[in-house]
């Protein structure tokens, strides 16, 4: 019989792109929807589809690859330029990419959290501090959730998105934690479950996709299936009850 020795852990950062909401749908509705209503602006769509902004995003983040993870930059700056190829001065180009992005902003923001993951997310912060780290563009102040949090640190902006440490090192910081006391709760395998254990953290990696780890699990890694299995792993982790 295995013994599971108690750990003792203070604080938890999170992912929060299809860690606590189901991004994908999300995205999709506000990529199609920003961009149509721009076209309803300015006609544009015809001559540079939804396709062409795509690739010209994809094209300069390798053009750029310090701010390959800073993605309201990099939609500003593909659309402005395309604007201009469009025909408009540099003055309304501008303008243009501002406002859809903006539009893209707010419809990238009307999200429905998992159903659990509000309750999860208040009985945790009475047992631990938490924190968020995205390499998304999402505004956690825009969100219900966010009261939760301690802070959110958006990885790409900061130009040191996932797998980079610093993120999860600032994070610790802002927590007054160190990796043995800290476990980080995502569903990359590469973003958030390698580089959380390469620094010593605990591990929740939700397993999305159901495919498994793509190699042999690194010490202190824990799969789930889903975010609602959290509270059970820490009371097996920890040998505690999260109940008040």
């Amino acid at each position: 019989m295995t013994l599971t020795i108690p750990i003792r852990l203070t604080a938890l950062t999170f992912d929060l792109d299809d860690t606590l909401w189901a991004n994908r749908p999300v995205m999709e509705r506000a990529e199609e929807e920003h961009y149509a209503w721009l076209d309803g602006e300015i006609g544009h769509a015809a001559s540079f589809p939804l396709e062409e902004y795509t690739r010209r995003r994809m094209t300069l983040g390798l053009e750029h690859p310090l701010r390959r993870g800073d993605f309201t930059w990099l939609r500003h700056e593909a659309m402005k330029t395309m604007l201009r190829d469009f025909g408009h001065d540099d003055h309304e180009a501008s303008h243009w990419s501002q406002v859809a992005i903006e539009r893209f902003l707010v419809l990238r923001h009307e999200l429905n959290p998992f159903p659990e993951a509000s309750g999860i997310l208040e009985e945790l912060a009475s047992h631990f501090r938490l924190g968020a780290i995205t390499n998304g563009n999402v505004d956690l102040t825009r969100l219900a959730l966010d009261h939760h949090f301690e802070f959110s640190i958006a990885a790409g902006e900061w130009l040191a998105p996932k797998p980079d440490a610093r993120p999860f090192l600032a994070a610790m910081a802002r927590l007054g934690s160190v990796p043995s006391t800290t476990l980080h709760v995502g569903d990359s395998w590469k973003e958030d479950a390698l580089p959380a254990a390469r620094l010593g953290m605990q591990v929740a990696w939700i397993d999305v996709k159901g495919l498994g780890a793509p190699g042999p699990l690194p010490a202190g890694v824990h799969v789930l299936s889903h975010v609602r299995e959290l509270p059970a792993l820490l009371i097996r982790l920890t040998g505690q009850a999260l109940s008040s």
